[in-house]
């Protein structure tokens, strides 16, 4: 309760702080204090039991409890749909959701989980508690032995840091899912620190991802998250002048594209400016003293503007209308606006209230597709495959997105194209995919952290007792081993034609019976045990990685399809 409470203390400090850099005048918006009692006039009540809920600035209220899914009003996937869905449905439609936010369970524990009949509601009510060893998460990957780290900004340590958290978190919970919500916005237009600009620099990546996660633990609304956003250096590094900067915080967060509003931005920011020295934000005394119209309100001053910005109508539907459109890319304009009136009609005030909306919701579990980003699926995999890493592999995939085009917070205006599917842009895609996760086996008797040989899936993910096979029946347990590995990559069995290609290459007849043939053999027998057991274990091995490379080359693997 202490550390909260320093959180909330810690979130106001900053606000205020950079309320200073504003400083309202001889307006309707004099006397810049903290009032107690009031809200924003477009937001819902569900702050109604929040101890911090009525803390605001002027009409822009600080702190806003999540929405409780009743409040919904794009329609949602609870345990009851979930259960009514066949049993490949229900695999297909876990692995969509987990594979959405970076996660993944090993097939049987999956399985587990859909059988209690209250996967969703146990999902749902995880991303709601705190459960993670923090002290020790936040240690293990800063810990050189085991991530390797790089203090030049030409490896950008910070963007390791970050991806590095995805693979080592254990528990889909609250602080993983802060973390996922702050990632998803870092890979937009509303929040890129756009580190490939020669005026913003790495630490500014830090800066906009943690400012975000302290304040979506504290249960920060997204006017208010995003008002503190506007105002810091790391945006005026992106948007450097007063109208540049104007005009893109009223196309970004409200689509609006009325070149009339961009000279009366560009006044009310008039004293602001970014600094050669330093690229640093600096905030002049000259202020304006003209009223502006804008909003529907008379504003003066930057702070003005970007205050009445986020309070206004019209951002709630800016900001919904990104999101849905980052995370529908294929349907049509129309479809897209239909989903984002009804997420609005909802009224939310947290980017959770957005988020978890559209994941769990049937139009996007059910009814969407779409290219699966490299994180989606590098990530799910890895925890699926009980995949490790050695020092310098989160490096490698940080510069693979570089190569894919999918960059993570690299671009001026974000992920404009998500998912790129241009030819060379997949074509790495793909080659990562294969070449260091699906065909990347570890070599256990490597200890050697930075050795190529130490990352890879382990053997246990194959282990005789994750399928289902019997030594008395051949084609039994080839059949049981090709579904387990379908199933767990792709959530589905594979096909009759896929157990055939599989079975005329591995299976022989002899003797009239169909057994394996010599170099496939997972039951083949030898005096010395050691020699029997690495025989099988190398057999076993060959099946994998030739079902693997198939599996590589199916557009499944980097998609998530409609659940038919």
């Amino acid at each position: 309760m202490q550390k909260r409470f320093l959180n909330y203390l810690f979130t106001i400090i900053l606000a205020f702080l950079l309320l200073g850099c504003g400083g309202a005048t001889n307006s309707a918006t004099n006397g810049s204090t903290i009032n107690e009692g009031n809200s924003n006039s477009d937001s819902s009540n569900n702050n109604a039991n929040d101890e911090f809920s009525k803390t605001e600035y002027k009409g822009l209220v600080f702190y806003h409890k999540n929405l409780p899914s009743s409040n919904y009003k794009l329609e949602q996937v609870d345990n009851n749909t979930f259960n009514s869905l066949s049993g490949a449905q229900k695999l297909k439609v876990a692995n969509k959701l987990l594979n959405t936010l970076y996660f993944g369970y090993p097939l049987k524990e999956l399985k587990e989980k859909i059988a209690s009949g209250t996967f969703i509601s146990d999902i749902q009510n995880g991303l709601n508690v705190d459960s993670t060893d923090r002290e020790w998460l936040e240690n293990y990957i800063l810990n050189d032995d085991i991530f390797r780290q790089y203090t030049s900004r030409y490896y950008l340590p910070q963007v390791n840091t970050i991806l590095a958290r995805f693979y080592a978190a254990k528990k889909l919970d609250k602080y993983y899912y802060e973390n996922w919500v702050a990632y998803t916005l870092t890979q937009t237009i509303m929040f890129s620190p756009a580190y490939e600009l020669t005026n913003t620099h790495t630490p500014d990546i830090s800066n906009v991802y943690n400012h975000l996660v302290n304040m979506l633990e504290v249960d920060s609304g997204m006017r208010f998250i995003t008002y503190v956003h506007m105002m810091s250096e790391d945006n005026w590094r992106r948007f450097r002048s007063p109208e540049d900067n104007g005009r893109e915080m009223l196309e970004i967060y409200l689509q609006d594209a009325n070149d009339s509003h961009v000279p009366l931005a560009g006044q009310a920011l008039k004293n602001w400016s970014l600094n050669e020295d330093g690229d640093t934000l600096e905030v002049g005394l000259n202020k304006n003293t003209k009223p502006i119209h804008l909003f529907g309100k008379t504003i003066y001053t930057g702070e003005d503007f970007y205050r009445e910005l986020v309070k206004s109508s019209a951002f709630t539907r800016g900001v919904t209308n990104r999101l849905v459109a980052f995370f529908f890319p294929n349907k049509t304009a129309q479809e897209r606006a239909d989903i984002a009136s009804k997420i609005v009609s909802s009224k939310p005030e947290t980017w959770q209230d957005i988020l978890t909306q559209i994941i769990f919701s049937k139009e996007y579990l059910l009814n969407n597709h779409r290219a699966q980003s490299a994180e989606e699926t590098f990530f799910s995999l890895a925890k699926k495959m009980d995949y490790r890493v050695k020092r310098d592999s989160i490096l490698r995939f940080r510069e693979a997105l570089d190569s894919m085009h999918q960059a993570a917070m690299k671009y001026k205006l974000g992920k404009i194209e998500r998912v790129p599917l241009d030819t060379l842009s997949f074509a790495y895609y793909h080659k990562f995919i294969r070449m260091s996760v699906l065909l990347k086996h570890a070599d256990a008797s490597q200890t050697n952290h930075d050795a190529w040989s130490y990352s890879g899936w382990q053997d246990s993910f194959v282990d005789f007792d994750k399928f289902s096979n019997d030594s008395r029946d051949d084609v039994v347990s080839l059949r049981g081993l090709v579904n387990y590995l379908f199933e767990t990559i792709l959530g589905r069995d594979a096909k009759e034609d896929e157990q055939q290609f599989f079975k005329s290459h591995m299976i022989e007849q002899r003797d009239g019976k169909e057994l394996f043939k010599s170099e496939f053999n997972i039951f083949v027998t030898r005096d010395d045990p050691q020699d029997e057991e690495k025989r099988r274990r190398d057999n076993k091995l060959r099946i994998v990685i030739s079902v693997l490379d198939y599996i590589s080359r199916l557009s499944e693997t980097y998609s998530q399809m409609e659940v038919k």
